[in-house]
């Protein structure tokens, strides 16, 4: 969300959010963990309801077993299996807002734990929960301090949540390795980092080179006192690959998805325009080493 895009605070998506939490412009400012969490918690907590009238039906949220849709083009891990074999397997899912595709998970055969900043978007499962279908546990947490015991999980997921939003997500790479059994896989999918380039624009404005690539300070949303309402943090592709070897983790492979033919919706910035030209998604798709 490059700063120089004044569309972006008239963009009636966050409506609802901006006005509760008051922002007021755009900043880029260095930020730390603490402060970062803070900002995106609340965001969240504020945005949960217009975003999930805006993005439930794509995600599955109402399905009575979820969806796991990895990203706006619309990938779904029953067609993809990047995690593998998940039956029987116990997996922690980092940033799962209403927690859709953790229900997914259950309902072929995973235990899952769903893992959010976020009250209300747990909240938004939990209800969803409620009204049938496979019931997972919920923590509410932040992913730079998972509250869980070493090698207690099998696999790890992030479907754009929390890797984007946090200060440190060399830390979030630790961790996940930390909590992983050897041999566990550690897939997450993110905004492309070339998307910083561009204003966080859908249509022909979008595709205008506007930021340096190279430039990692955070994008901030501020209120009238210059506090933060919401944080996007920027790493390079050689970043988010330094990290997970730094973590101790194998780097199986980078998915950018193309643009689908049937799919003509926008989601925020991404569109057809957009995505028939450069890639709005990475995915990442890592391991920790088997014991030896």
């Amino acid at each position: 969300m490059p700063e120089d895009h004044p569309a972006v605070l008239e963009d009636d998506r966050h409506v609802q959010a901006n006005t509760l939490l008051g922002t007021a412009g755009v900043a880029r400012a260095k930020i730390g963990s603490a402060a970062s969490q803070r900002a995106s918690r609340r965001w969240w907590d504020a945005d949960a309801e217009q975003y999930h009238d805006t993005h439930a039906d794509f995600l599955g949220v109402d399905s009575p077993t979820g969806e796991f849709i990895w990203c706006p083009e619309g990938l779904h891990e029953g067609d993809w299996h990047l995690l593998g074999d998940i039956t029987g397997k116990r997996v922690l899912e980092i940033g799962c807002g209403s927690a859709p595709c953790s229900r997914w998970l259950a309902a072929h055969g995973a235990h899952p734990v769903g893992l959010d900043l976020s009250k209300a978007m747990l909240e938004r499962g939990t209800a969803a929960m409620a009204r049938g279908g496979p019931r997972v546990p919920l923590v509410q947490a932040g992913a730079e301090a998972l509250p869980f015991a070493d090698e207690s999980f099998d696999l790890a997921c992030s479907a754009f949540g929390a890797v984007p939003f946090v200060a440190d997500s060399a830390q979030v790479m630790r961790e996940v390795a930390r909590v992983l059994r050897p041999g566990g896989r550690w897939v997450f999918s993110v905004n492309h980092p070339m998307r910083w380039v561009f204003p966080d624009d859908p249509g022909p404005e979008g595709l205008r080179a506007a930021i340096s690539y190279f430039d990692r300070t955070p994008y901030i949303e501020v209120d009238a006192d210059g506090q933060p309402t919401y944080v996007e943090h920027h790493r390079t592709i050689g970043d988010r690959v330094r990290e997970i070897v730094a973590a101790g983790l194998t780097l199986l492979d980078i998915i950018e998805p193309d643009w689908p033919e049937w799919l003509d919706r926008e989601w925020g910035q991404w569109s057809p325009l957009r995505g028939e030209i450069f890639p709005g998604t990475a995915i990442f798709v890592t391991e920790r080493p088997a014991a030896r």
